[in-house]
């Protein structure tokens, strides 16, 4: 029970970004253990996945529709599950440099089910495409697609280190990733990759909408909120957005230009003498977007909260 418990308190004081992973992992390991003890009675490893994965049948998913939730949590292989895991991880960590965690999970589920939307059109359209009545759509690369494009619309020019090729903008990988994904649309793999594309162009979305001061994921955040609400008692209150700016929310940290600087932060202006009272100080502000990091939004006293609208709107 001692390991239960440190699992217990290690998810639990993990941010959001750690805590899919471990899902993803934890459902991994349960679908392999289930797997092998069926294997063991009957011979048959595979026939699990078919109650997790999206079916290519509109009929059959009627009668399964929460695979349309376990399918981006479950994977095929090690492998499926190692590249698909640091991939989210290399670039969720860049996409929590700007955004919530709650934006992370809200587009994350988005991104899943935008690329498994696109996937059963694909069925209806073109079944020899999507695999036939018979395939089967599994894992998380939609979702974490959708992460990786979302980053390269909204910083396009950020810069990130890669082997053999040194720092490169996070638009290229974006591109070169859906170009793969559109150029294997005949490979083994099709239906996958019509759920790439999927998933990136929900990212695109959400960039593209969150500069404009809308949040796509914010519907599905309160209805997760509410869900939340009837089991604890408690809100998961969501961060208002500044809408009054549409290239910055009141909850990100202002960028400036990311080239050659790859943080995306700004070189902060010297204190001015005999500021206003309610003017908020770097140190004040730096000490609230470490308290977000840390603790997310939710931690903030109303003070705080009421300091943070104040710099986002003046800025």
């Amino acid at each position: 029970m001692a390991l239960i418990d440190d699992i217990k308190r290690t998810y639990s004081g993990s941010s959001m970004l750690m805590r899919i992973i471990f899902i993803n992992i934890a459902v991994f390991v349960l679908i392999r253990v289930l797997a092998l003890g069926s294997w063991m009675v009957s011979g048959d490893a595979t026939s699990l996945l078919q109650w997790v994965a999206v079916p290519g049948d509109l009929w059959l998913l009627l009668k399964r529709p929460w695979t349309l939730v376990t399918y981006m949590f479950t994977h095929a292989g090690l492998l499926h599950i190692l590249f698909n895991m640091l991939w989210l991880y290399w670039m969720g960590r860049i996409f929590m440099e700007f955004f919530s965690s709650k934006h992370l999970t809200g587009l994350y589920l988005l991104g899943g089910w935008g690329g498994a939307a696109l996937y059963l059109l694909a069925a209806i359209l073109l079944p020899r495409l999507a695999g036939g009545p018979a395939g089967m759509l599994i894992g998380s690369s939609a979702a974490v697609i959708a992460i990786v494009v979302a980053v390269a619309v909204y910083v396009p020019d950020y810069k990130i280190g890669l082997l053999f090729l040194g720092e490169v903008a996070i638009k290229w990988v974006a591109i070169v990733t859906v170009a793969i994904a559109v150029l294997s649309l005949d490979g083994i793999n099709s239906g996958g990759n019509i759920a790439h594309i999927g998933g990136a162009l929900v990212g695109a979305w959400f960039a593209l909408r969150i500069k404009q001061g809308r949040d796509i994921t914010r519907p599905l955040n309160a209805a997760i909120d509410a869900i939340v609400g009837l089991f604890n008692g408690r809100s998961w209150s969501f961060p208002r957005a500044n809408h009054g700016n549409s290239r910055q929310q009141q909850w990100s940290r202002p960028s400036g230009k990311t080239s050659g600087n790859p943080s995306g932060q700004q070189s902060r202006p010297a204190a001015r003498p005999n500021r206003p009272a309610d003017e908020v100080s770097e140190q004040e502000l730096d000490a609230i977007l470490d308290k977000i990091k840390a603790a997310g939004y939710d931690a903030l006293t109303d003070e705080e909260r009421d300091k943070l609208f104040k710099v986002s709107r003046r800025r």
